[in-house]
């Protein structure tokens, strides 16, 4: 295993106290002009998300109504609108294929199993790395230090998904600060038309004994790595995380 990798594991929790874990619940809110954009404003204010750390399965409550939730799960991959309850209201397998073509991001509307499924896919990988970075298929390398605003260098990891983890996209990288912890991520979204995205991480708090990021921004890089600080389309805030162990 990548040695940077194996710093990072053993700064979050330890690979093997994560063998461990059956469920991960989380509270968070997403905000910021993208779901506009898609024309579900404040969709994902005060939510409940629920994971399986292990396979990629992961709800969201509630969403488009008091009394729904959404489901992603693989094998095959579908995204289920439910009732609390557990009663279908919408379903579709291989949701990735349905997004619109020519993407802008200011004006292109997404239907509400697109948005759960960009989101869902999305933030089951935040809830689960560096964790992830060790299965089936994934492959981890550190690559070449970042100097960041010509006062921090930090340490990075190449990290390429396979097609069985539904990600943004395949190749991203993840910049790591002196004590190991998460400071950026770089990816570019497959669905929104390959945009270069800085993803920020702030304020790591160790809840059940795994640290996670509590303050997400997602900005916009320019070809020389550097970050749009000016605009923030998704935000992203944890105010609790909840740990099952077998």
């Amino acid at each position: 295993m990548d040695k940077l990798l194996t710093a990072v594991l053993d700064a979050h929790g330890g690979l093997e106290n994560w063998a461990k874990v059956t469920k991960i619940t989380a509270q968070m809110s997403l905000g910021g002009p993208f779901w506009g954009a898609r024309g579900w404003p404040d969709v994902y204010s005060d939510q409940t998300v629920t994971i399986d750390p292990h396979r990629e399965h992961i709800t969201f409550a509630p969403f488009t109504g008091p009394d729904r939730m959404s489901l992603l799960e693989l094998n095959p991959e579908r995204v289920a609108i439910t009732t609390l309850e557990g009663g279908l209201v919408e379903q579709r397998i291989n949701p990735r294929k349905s997004f619109p073509t020519g993407f802008i991001d200011a004006s292109t509307p997404w239907d509400a199993v697109q948005v759960a499924y960009f989101t869902s896919a999305a933030v089951w990988n935040y809830l689960t790395g560096p964790f992830a970075f060790t299965y089936p298929g994934v492959e981890a390398a550190e690559i070449a230090p970042w100097n960041e605003d010509e006062r921090n260098t930090w340490r990075r990891l190449a990290v390429k998904f396979p097609e069985s983890i539904a990600n943004h996209n395949a190749d991203q990288v993840f910049y790591y600060d002196q004590r190991f912890m998460l400071r950026r991520m770089d990816y570019s979204p497959d669905v929104t038309g390959s945009p270069p995205v800085a993803h920020y991480t702030y304020d790591p708090k160790r809840f059940g004994g795994f640290v996670f990021p509590t303050r997400r921004r997602v900005l916009l890089h320019d070809a020389n790595g550097v970050a749009n600080q000016g605009f923030v389309p998704i935000t992203i805030d944890v105010t609790d995380v909840t740990i099952d162990r077998a």
